[in-house]
């Protein structure tokens, strides 16, 4: 899949259940300080950078953890915070009832179910959830809606699939992407590179 125009993704800034290793999934998580710090330093990088951007459309998750990184970025960018676009398409994959556990947790909780992910993280499915196949599914009808240059501000599941979709990475792979948080990634002409 291509797209036509620049397509910007940021990861919302850092919570305490980030800090914490808990699985927010569709949890709605406030940002902590550092997380609205780094959603500060994300505008400030790209009104440095790519001054453009100001005139990308902009849109985020509804997850609040999203909408204040989006808030917060606007205001480095000197625009105004609330005026943006909201995509429930853009919410983050859900874990369904391993929400709210880390990941020793989930362990504990449900040995044979966190074998089966550990086994194919892209195909298995939560109790309750949903895996990266699916999520792709979502992304890429989101993906048709872009017409413009746009900026969103999303999740690292999200993020991932995008990588999938627009670079063409292997399935397999794309759940062991590495998403810096509070950090913004250009996609291009099927490619990407970190801002």
């Amino acid at each position: 899949m291509q797209l036509a125009v620049p397509l910007c993704i940021v990861r919302h800034g850092e919570t305490d259940w980030n800090v914490e290793g808990r699985l927010q999934g569709q949890k709605d998580i406030a940002l902590n300080g550092r997380g609205r710090a780094q959603a500060e330093a994300v505008g400030r990088e790209l009104a440095r950078r790519h001054p453009e951007i100001t005139g990308f459309d902009f849109v985020s998750s509804p997850l609040l953890r999203a909408q204040e990184t989006m808030r917060i970025l606007r205001t480095a960018l000197r625009l105004e915070p609330g005026h943006y676009a909201i995509d429930d398409d853009l919410r983050e994959l859900t874990f369904g009832l391993w929400e709210g556990f880390t990941w020793s947790e989930v362990r504990d909780h449900d040995p044979a179910g966190a074998a089966g992910r550990e086994a194919d993280k892209w195909a298995f499915v939560p109790p309750g959830g949903e895996n990266y196949a699916m999520l792709a599914e979502r992304i890429a009808r989101w993906l048709g809606t872009i017409e413009r240059p746009t900026l969103a501000v999303t999740h690292g599941g999200v993020a991932r699939v995008l990588l999938g979709l627009l670079c063409g990475m292997n399935s397999a792979d794309v759940p062991l992407q590495e998403i810096t948080q509070g950090r913004a990634m250009m996609f291009e002409a099927g490619d990407y590179r970190w801002i």
